[in-house]
Parts: C-alpha cells; structure tokens; sequence
C-alpha cells in the first residue's frame, strides 16, 4: 500500500510539473525546444565522449601521421582511411578531437559559472541584508572591477595565478587557474541583482516573522531569501555559462588557456588558424562551428528563461 501511494504521489507531481505554466510556455516555444534539444545533444556527446568518439585523438598509439590533412569524408591518398569530418596535420579525427575538447570547455564554463555564483549570490546576499558599510565595500570592489572587461580581468589574474605557480606545476594546475580566472570575473553580475532582490525580500513579512521568533542571521539569509531570489540567478547562470565557455575559448585561442595536451574548442580553433590559408579548412571549420552552436544554444535557452520567469510577461 505504501509503495502504491508514493507511485501515485510521485505519478501527480509529475503532472502538475508536466501542467505547470513554465512547461506549458516550453511545450509552446519551437526556439526553446530546438535549443534544448541542440544543448542536450551537444552535452552528452561530450559526456560520452570516450564511447561517441571513433577514436582517442589523445592516445600516440592510435594515430598514423600518413593521415594528416585527410579531406572531410575522402579517402587518404595513402592509407586509404576515410574520416567524417577530416584529420589534422598529426592524423587526429577532427570529430574525436572536437567530442574530448567540447568536454573541456563545458567543464570549464560550469565550473567557472558555479564559483562565480557562489561568490556573487553569498556577497550579494551579505550586501542586502546588512547594508551599511559591508554593503558599501562590496558595491565598491563590483563597481571598480566593471569598470575593466570580463576578459582582461580573467587575462589579470590568470597571468598573477601562474606567476605564482612553480613552473614544473604550471601545466597541471592550468586548468583549475583557468576556472578560478573566469570564475572570479565573472561575480559581479550575481552580486548586483541578488543583492537588488534581497533589498527588496528583506522587508517583507517572512523575514519579520523570521526575527521575531529568534531566527540568526544566517538562518534568515540562506534559509528564507535565498530560496526567493534565485529565480534570476539560474537566468544569469544560464547567460554566463555561454559567456565563459567563449571566454575560455578566447584565452586558449590567445594561448594563455589550457595546455595543448588538454586541447578544448578554443585551442583547436587556435591550431586550426594556422593552417586555414594553406587549404585545410576543416580544421578551422568544424571546431568554430561547434563552437558557435554550443553557445548560441545555451543563449537561447537563457533568453528564453528570462522571459519565461519574467511575471510582467505572464
């Protein structure tokens, strides 16, 4: 009986999710579908990668340099070997490498997303509810660090990061440089609207019956108004989650991103470049293309998500 009754709980949460007015707009939006859809099938081809992939592009044993430069779907010259979307000058399939670099550059943005989300929505919080002096400092650093592009404080702290990292480290730590670089350029945002919000949730009645009954500060913050608040955090999330994976593609373009031995989308771009003039398009081609998909999607599904969570537009 009591398996039953959780099957038909579980069985009415779904439909009241499946009937919700977010999942009516979704069901009702062809950009908003073709946009998840692109999303998901890029996500999981990263994800499984490893199985997806024809080859391990990064395995020295499984690469035949009479492969280089095979055209897109042509037989080489030599081997004999056809690719779907050609080989690189070392032989790689340009699909394998494309599938294992998408997987770094997602982690990247997400990772890079998340911290920063964690440090602006936790400031941006403190600011509102406090005010004061803390929230004067902290609106002072947001507004101070917007005064200079995203990029070039990510280039900042990336250069100040590596300095202080030993040089027989610097290829092991880069990546985890790289988030942090991204991550802490990119808080400001979060800070400023989640602390616009908890202005505004602060004075409500919740909150004031939340004192009198002896409720802490932080039990206020992040047990109540947080939960209030987060509706144009995941918007902002979803935006910058585009925003860093071209940011993290710009600084490995730049070469000041991930090591060539963890290629992403930005450093096979960045190797294509040099040999796009020569003839092999495809090199450039397919990396810039995937690219250009992965971010355009998750911009769409941002915008979409805005307008959805949006009340005056209901």
């Amino acid at each position: 009986m009591s398996e039953l009754q959780n099957t038909l709980s579980f069985g009415n949460r779904l439909k009241r999710t499946w009937n919700s007015d977010l999942c009516w707009r979704f069901r009702h939006s062809p950009v908003a579908i073709i946009s998840f859809a692109v999303t998901l099938l890029l996500v999981l081809s990263a994800v499984f990668a490893p199985i997806v992939a024809p080859y391990n592009p990064f395995d020295p044993g499984s690469l035949n340099l009479m492969n280089g430069f095979t055209p897109p779907s042509t037989p080489n010259a030599f081997t004999g070997d056809q690719f779907l979307l050609g080989t690189d000058d070392q032989g790689r399939d340009i699909l394998s490498t494309i599938l294992y670099g998408m997987r770094i550059s997602l982690f990247v943005g997400f990772a890079a997303v998340s911290l920063g989300m964690f440090i602006g929505v936790t400031l941006g919080l403190i600011a509102g509810y406090f005010g004061g002096i803390i929230d004067a400092i902290i609106m002072r650093i947001a507004d101070i660090q917007l005064t200079f592009p995203s990029i070039l404080v990510a280039l900042l702290i990336f250069g100040v990061a590596k300095g202080f990292t030993p040089v027989e480290y610097r290829d092991e730590v880069a990546l985890w440089v790289l988030i942090i670089a991204i991550g802490l350029s990119d808080w400001v945002q979060f800070a400023r609207v989640v602390r616009g919000a908890t202005l505004v949730e602060k004075n409500k009645e919740y909150v004031q019956a939340a004192r009198l009954i002896g409720r802490s500060s932080g039990s206020i913050i992040f047990g109540h108004i947080l939960r209030n608040v987060m509706s144009p955090v995941l918007v902002i999330a979803t935006i910058s989650l585009a925003l860093a994976i071209i940011a993290e593609a710009t600084l490995s373009f730049l070469g000041v991103g991930v090591p060539p031995t963890q290629p992403s989308l930005g450093t096979l771009i960045r190797i294509g470049q040099g040999f796009l003039f020569s003839g092999e398009w495809w090199i450039l081609l397919f990396p810039a293309v995937t690219l250009l998909s992965l971010a355009l999607a998750v911009n769409l599904m941002g915008d979409w998500l805005r307008d959805a969570l949006n009340p005056k537009l209901k």
